[in-house]
């Protein structure tokens, strides 16, 4: 059985693994654990949302198939409550799969035919801000991108439009950073994904438009009357100033 939250261990990075293939998650936990990682199981979906909302986890590793609810629903579930990185396992690994779990949420996405090494790589990739954010020194200069009525602190990695806090999961507010560093000029999509190349993220063509969308969602954009992301016809995108 999982602990409670109050277990969970200063000084580690937090993982929780919901996957009901309990052999699976007992050997991704063993490899992690000895490298520093603090990892609890959740067995199925209901529990697996509450195991979510119930710690400050710095990153959830979830599996699509689950009993109870599926990891879709899982993820719906805490996107409404919490911007965790969530990285998705599944066994099928159809391109649908993956552009259903981006435009729910989800960060990163893995067939089950993974190897360790590809496991932790992506495990480092999508815990490293939440880390850096969480263990950010209070007196540390803050680093701001200001466009319109949006902001980005980069080093806290926060976003707010009109200083209401936006949720945002790291792949976005990557994307959002980039093209508001760019703004007034255009941004194709290949530029976007080399500039999450090193994040270790599943980025492809399809899931740029899936991330650009979300992003349009939540700061209230029209993609056929853009004030914000403008798509720019066999291009790319760009953020524009909206009182501009």
């Amino acid at each position: 059985m999982p602990s409670d939250s109050s277990a969970l261990q200063d000084g580690l990075t937090h993982i929780l693994i919901i996957d009901d293939d309990r052999k699976l998650a007992g050997l991704i936990r063993d490899y992690l654990v000895p490298l520093g990682y603090f990892v609890e199981l959740a067995h199925t979906g209901p529990e697996g949302a509450e195991r979510a909302l119930a710690a400050p986890w710095h990153a959830i590793i979830l599996d699509v198939m689950l009993p109870g609810c599926d990891g879709f629903e899982v993820l719906k579930r805490i996107r409404a409550k919490s911007a965790v990185p969530i990285l998705m396992l599944t066994a099928r690994g159809e391109e649908a799969d993956r552009i259903v779990g981006l435009e729910i949420g989800a960060d990163d996405y893995l067939p089950k035919t993974f190897s360790t090494r590809e496991l932790l790589a992506r495990v480092r990739a999508v815990t490293r801000r939440s880390t850096l954010a969480q263990s950010m020194p209070s007196e540390a200069p803050v680093k701001e991108i200001l466009v319109g009525t949006v902001r980005l602190n980069l080093d806290a990695r926060v976003a707010t439009q009109k200083d209401v806090p936006l949720t945002l999961t790291p792949v976005e507010f990557d994307i959002l950073t980039s093209l508001m560093k760019s703004r007034g000029r255009i941004k194709s999509r290949e530029a976007l994904i080399e500039s999450l190349r090193d994040r270790h993220y599943e980025v492809f063509d399809r899931s740029i438009d899936v991330h650009i969308a979300a992003l349009r969602r939540k700061l209230g954009d029209d993609a056929h009357e853009p004030r914000y992301i403008r798509t720019v016809r066999s291009a790319g995108y760009m953020f524009i100033n909206p009182e501009a």
